[in-house]
């Protein structure tokens, strides 16, 4: 963060904010955790260099709000991080089908986790039609954490078949 905090790199700027963000909520610092994500948020919003080929180009405002949407969830506030789930879904658009496998995945989680068993199926549901064909890592354990956590709903027909599902797209 001494480092970051003379750049003259929003993006960059936003990703060290963040990160510092992301271990103070591992940390359960909310303090920390929320401060850091406020100043990430506000580097974020200012224009990236023109013609930048700057390691943190990458860092766009939609992994941006993906990655806060997980900090706010970790954080226990999961309607922030369901509104910001849905933001990067917005700004992800279909051209970046993995990454947006991988938030629908999260936000299915999020879903979950409020107690909105319906929606986070559906969200799951529109998850596996992405994630189908895609060989990725990070969808392969989105898979296996999903498959997780529907086993506490094996009564449920739907619940069972996503886990049928998930089981085919893994293979």
């Amino acid at each position: 963060m001494e480092y970051g905090r003379h750049l003259d790199n929003p993006r960059a700027v936003a990703y060290y904010e963040a990160t510092l963000a992301n271990a103070a909520a591992q940390d359960d610092d909310r303090h920390m955790a929320t401060k850091h994500l406020a100043m990430s948020e506000t580097a974020i919003g200012k224009p990236a260099a023109a013609g930048s080929d700057s390691w943190a180009a990458h860092y766009s405002p939609g992994r941006w709000a993906h990655e806060s949407g997980m900090i706010l969830s970790r954080l226990g506030d999961l309607d922030a991080a369901e509104e910001h789930l849905h933001l990067a879904l917005d700004i992800h658009g279909l051209d970046r089908r993995r990454t947006r496998a991988i938030v629908l995945a999260d936000l299915g989680g999020v879903r979950l986790r409020q107690g909105d068993v319906d929606g986070a199926m559906a969200t799951w549901r529109e998850f596996l039609n992405c994630a189908d064909g895609i060989r990725s890592a990070k969808v392969q354990a989105a898979l296996r954490d999903m498959h997780v956590r529907l086993r506490r709903y094996s009564g449920v027909p739907e619940a069972q078949e996503l886990r049928e599902r998930a089981a085919r797209v893994t293979a």
